[in-house]
């Protein structure tokens, strides 16, 4: 298994950026695809950007494509969401996910999630 814990999160007025970190512990995290998922009150847990293994190949919604990027430092057991230029409609609970299959866009593909770190974005 693996524990992963989000931080980050906050305040920032739109057009602004945040960087989101996903620390991981409990086993070697380079066996782990890796996802951030956000969801806002009232609607559906959605992906936002995936990421391979070795980091080499990532996969990001439409919505954020252009925004966001996502990277991750297995050697710091470490996963980041760099944000930018972000919009109102980006406000969200964030959640680091990973599991041991492939990176997907289906949150029910993954096994293990972090608790989530508040994103809000003021207009």
């Amino acid at each position: 298994q693996v524990q992963l814990v989000e931080s980050g999160g906050g305040l920032v007025q739109a057009g602004g950026s945040l960087r989101l970190s996903c620390a991981a512990s409990g086993r070697t995290f380079s066996s782990y695809a890796a996802g951030w998922f956000r969801q806002a009150p009232g609607k559906e847990r959605e992906f936002v950007t995936g990421i391979t293994r070795s980091g080499g190949g990532t996969y990001y919604a439409d919505s954020v494509k252009g925004r966001f990027t996502i990277s991750r430092d297995n050697a710091k057991n470490t996963v980041y969401l760099q944000m930018n230029s972000l919009k109102p409609e980006d406000t969200a609970v964030y959640y680091c996910a990973a599991t041991r299959g492939y990176y997907s866009s289906a949150s029910s593909n993954y096994d293990y999630w972090g608790q989530g770190t508040q994103v809000t974005v003021s207009s």
